[in-house]
Order: structure tokens, then sequence, then C-alpha cells
């Protein structure tokens, strides 16, 4: 019985700290699956970064998967408060400026 009351305090602790979470979300201005966007497209920043270093060895397709990301991920940026993301903004700022000069080899290439 007392483990039935143990859990059962640590479902609604859990449920509650959700709540919370959520709550303070939509406090923020924000909803829930623009956050969730956001959180996704960190981790895609991430590896947007780490790819931008070699984007001039990139194929024409690598650079489209390339182009298509980005902009995933500039949407979701977007949708935050720039509060969030002050700490990424040099990885943010480095895959923009790669962006830029893909889409300018790609013009220029037309």
């Amino acid at each position: 019985m007392a483990i039935l009351t143990i859990l059962y305090i640590l479902v609604f602790v859990i449920f509650a700290l959700v709540g919370y979470a959520i709550l303070q979300i939509k406090l923020f201005g924000m909803n829930v699956k623009d956050f969730w966007s956001f959180i996704q497209a960190n981790q895609i920043l991430d590896k947007l970064y780490n790819f931008a270093k070699y984007y001039e060895k990139m194929s024409t397709q690598q650079q489209i998967i390339y182009l298509a990301e980005a902009e995933k991920v500039f949407d979701a940026f977007d949708k935050v408060p720039n509060a969030l993301w002050e700490d990424e903004y040099d990885k943010y700022n480095e895959v923009l400026s790669k962006y830029k000069d893909i889409k300018m080899l790609r013009w220029a290439s037309n």
C-alpha cells in the first residue's frame, strides 16, 4: 500500500511539473508547439554549424539540403523570443552567413 501511495505521489509530481512547464511557456507568450520546434531546431543548428565549415566542398544536392534545413532552423528561431537563444547567436550567425554564401553561389551559377 505504501508503494502505491508513493507511486501516486510521483505521478502527481510529474504531472505538476509538466503543467508548470507548459504554464511558463504560455506566460512567456509562446505556443508549446513552437517551443518544441525550437528545441528540435537547436539540434539541427548544431549539426549545420559543424557542417557549415565544409560547405565549399558540398555537392549541389548537399547545398539544397543545407538550405532547406537552415530555413527550418530560421523559421523555428523566429517564433521564439531572442532571449531564449542568445547563447546560440554565434552558431546562428555562422549558419546564416553560410546560407547567404550558398544562395549567392547558386544565384551566380544560374
